[in-house]
């Protein structure tokens, strides 16, 4: 099997244009914080499909259809609960973390807890952005290698070293507007995989009669796993680095509800038709891979309906690594350059940052080639972040709760524990995003009962 030179060629041109665009914003990325930021204010709708198009990357899509193609549409609830998340974080947070003016989520916690809880909070949200970038990696090699007919590990190589190059470009505010463009062709192409596979088999009818009735079974994937997913999810979308600093791109704090409104009604459908093609696959191509479910459909489809599909796919990999990478090296620089080295901007802030960007892109490329889950390994990410996520619900609305130093015990034994857990297995049936979200819960209590117990006029420091 030869690779579909035809496929490549109209991908490689799509991807063309988008270093353009990338390439033709690099002169507003002029300074570390233009660079992060993006420079300007942007519509709410505009920043709707950005955040979108970070939570629907490669990872998000190929696992999706790789949980359906096993258990049916049910898998939606991962991308549904993305969904729920952000119409909380329209009603909580948007409007907050828009009048606090921080665009790190290091730097909100640091308001209510101090720098050591900033630090920490760093730690694990890079942490967690790096694992997301190998589940992306991973996803988009299983693409390629499909596509240029190469092995798994050279596709990984090859998309971490082109993506790489695209993220250093132009800064935040190509991403925003490369994102955009991903996101729109992106959800084209799911439409055009959805439509395919179903007229493959004859419509929702030959569908229904070709897979197991439990294929469309809301909860197939067992109510724990779906409560687990709302939990990461939730959490995921609340204390994500790239969530705020699209939040602060916008005029005000009414802007930033709407924009995670349109988000969330963006994503309703996507994972639905994520599902819906991952069931498709499985009536098509039986006893292949799981992993290979949209690979294969792929595969199938003529020239141009692949090249779309690809296109988008290509795209939303590469607008997703952006988003990670310039969220990853904004914390390296707020929390551990700029605080540390230098107390004004200059030439050298913004070679640092382009360097961050460069090296938090580099990093995940040997991890992923040894990532056969993806879904699982997003999943971890997200996990990780459902204790940042309640912190934060402490720090806006209960900002005397517990203490500054709970707080980094919360986060530094979230961090040891959920992977522990993870990698145990998820003993006793317990996933390890419960164990995410209980940690600061405890740990938090705790500490407010020590300084209740505590006589009035002793102070309450300690935990």
């Amino acid at each position: 099997m030869q690779p579909n030179w035809i496929v490549l060629s109209l991908t490689l041109a799509y991807m063309a244009v988008m270093g353009l665009i990338s390439f033709s914003a690099r002169r507003y990325a002029k300074s570390a914080g233009s660079f992060t930021s993006g420079g300007t204010r942007y519509h709410a709708f505009l920043i709707g499909f950005l955040l979108m198009s970070e939570f629907i990357g490669t990872a998000t899509s190929v696992g999706t259809t790789q949980t359906a193609y096993k258990v049916g549409l049910s898998a939606a609830w991962n991308v549904l609960a993305l969904a729920i998340g952000f119409l909380l974080y329209g009603v909580l947070l948007a409007s907050r973390f828009k009048q606090l003016g921080e665009n790190t989520i290091s730097g909100a916690l640091a308001k209510a807890y101090g720098r050591p809880t900033k630090l920490a909070t760093s730690i694990i949200m890079i942490f967690a952005l790096q694992i997301v970038a190998v589940s992306t990696y991973a996803g988009g090699g299983t693409i390629l290698a499909g596509l240029l007919n190469v092995d798994r590990t050279s596709a990984i190589i090859i998309t971490g070293a082109v993506a790489t190059l695209y993220v250093s470009v132009g800064g935040m505010r190509s991403v925003i507007y490369t994102n955009v463009l991903h996101a729109l062709v992106k959800y084209i192409g799911i439409l055009v995989a959805v439509a395919f596979g179903l007229s493959q088999l004859g419509g929702l009818g030959a569908l229904q009669e070709r897979v197991p009735e439990r294929m469309f079974a809301v909860d197939a994937v067992g109510w724990p796993q779906i409560f687990a997913w709302l939990v990461a999810g939730i959490g995921a979308v609340f204390s994500t680095q790239y969530v705020i600093q699209a939040i602060n791109t916008v005029e005000d704090g009414r802007t930033a509800r709407q924009a995670s409104f349109y988000c969330a009604l963006l994503l309703v459908p996507f994972g639905i038709c994520a599902a819906l093609v991952g069931v498709c696959a499985a009536a098509l191509l039986p006893g292949i891979p799981a992993i290979q479910a949209l690979p294969s459909l792929i595969a199938r489809m003529d020239d141009l309906l692949a090249a779309v599909v690809v296109a988008g796919l290509a795209g939303s990999l590469f607008g997703t690594i952006s988003a990670l990478s310039i969220g990853a090296a904004t914390l390296l620089y707020k929390d551990f350059y700029l605080s540390r080295l230098r107390t004004e901007e200059g030439a050298s802030s913004l070679r640092f940052v382009r360097i961050a960007t460069i090296l938090v892109g580099l990093i995940p490329i040997p991890l992923a080639i040894f990532a056969p889950d993806i879904l699982k390994v997003t999943f971890l990410a997200k996990s990780l972040r459902a204790t940042l996520a309640v912190l934060v619900l402490f720090a806006f609305y209960a900002p005397h709760f517990g203490s500054p130093r709970a707080a980094v015990i919360s986060i530094l034994a979230s961090l040891v524990l959920t992977i522990g857990w993870f990698l145990a297995g998820d003993p006793l049936g317990i996933d390890n995003a419960y164990v995410a979200l209980v940690i600061p819960l405890v740990v938090m209590a705790f500490a407010q009962a020590r300084k209740n117990a505590m006589p009035s006029t002793e102070p309450a420091t300690s935990l």
